[in-house]
């Protein structure tokens, strides 16, 4: 598989490796997508390296991980490439599409929408699965068997949710400030009733996109090996947005091993993420092998 008109939009050289923006038609979206990759030395040697898809949250786009997290020196040591896809599609020239951070429609949520005006290109789940990531490996030779995922925000509940709605698609999952249970919160409650339909008819929809109910209704523990959570107390949107108590409470349900650390004086934005950001990666490696 290949992205139809890949173009390169920038590279630069960052710890021995490269980090590349492209751009290309997306067949799943209907609209050109933006992504960012980060190759490390071993991948620009010839190596198949495992790659980590790194999904970021509301308002941001394929350039706000790659540029605050600091996550590039470490992928270097560890022979990690990273994967950076845009948040939601672009230009599509539906009423309320660019409004992300107030109500939550707009953004891609990383799901498919299933309701009018947004069914039309929201597909950012068939979109990452089907389209670019099976492509990026493909492209930029990297091992597509030694995958993980993780997320931050928006970006969180995405990881979570993909890696427990696709079993097997991905080898690890962590996430930084995710939204837990967004059927629990008002940006879930926004984007589900404007992508899923309303709640009172869709109760299926909505728990199908939820990371606590997903991990509630899993009869044997998906990720023996462990997920990581980090959550800052000083975060403005922990205790209306994120509930991680809800996930917390589904992973002891069904045994699944969690490791959610609380951090005092951290709050939702990227100087957070920066300061755990490698020991999202060393776990990644440790379990991509």
């Amino acid at each position: 598989m290949a992205l139809d008109r890949l173009e390169l939009l920038s590279q630069h050289g960052g710890f021995g490796g490269q980090q590349r923006f492209y751009k290309h038609m997306s067949a799943e979206i209907g609209l050109p997508m933006r992504f960012g990759v980060y190759l490390p030395p071993a991948a620009l040697a010839g190596q198949r390296v495992p790659v980590v898809v790194c999904l970021a949250g509301l308002t941001c786009t394929e350039e706000t991980f790659a540029m605050k997290a600091g996550a590039q020196r470490m992928a270097a040591q560890l022979g990690l490439a990273l994967l950076m896809p845009d948040t939601s599609p672009r230009g599509a020239g539906v009423v309320g599409e660019d409004q992300h951070w107030d109500f939550g429609v707009g953004a891609g949520f990383y799901l498919d929408a299933t309701q009018a005006p947004w069914s039309g290109h929201w597909r950012m789940e068939s979109y990452l699965l089907k389209e670019l990531l099976p492509a990026a490996a493909a492209e930029f030779k990297l091992d597509g068997e030694r995958v993980g995922i993780l997320g931050h925000s928006m970006g969180g509940h995405g990881a979570l949710t993909l890696a427990l709605r696709h079993p097997g698609r991905f080898r690890s999952v962590s996430a930084l400030a995710p939204i837990c249970a967004p059927t629990q919160c008002p940006w879930g409650h926004t984007a589900f009733n404007g992508y899923l339909g309303q709640d009172a008819g869709h109760h299926a929809e909505w728990a199908a996109h939820d990371a606590s109910q997903l991990m509630a209704a899993q009869a044997t523990p998906p990720y023996p090996a462990g997920i990581l959570v980090d959550q800052g107390l000083d975060d403005k949107f922990l205790a209306e947005q994120l509930h991680p108590e809800a996930l917390e409470q589904a992973c002891a349900s069904v045994g699944q091993p969690l490791t959610l650390r609380r951090h005092a004086g951290y709050d939702h934005g990227y100087y957070f993420i920066a300061s755990f950001i490698d020991e999202h990666l060393a776990h990644h490696a440790r379990q991509l092998g």
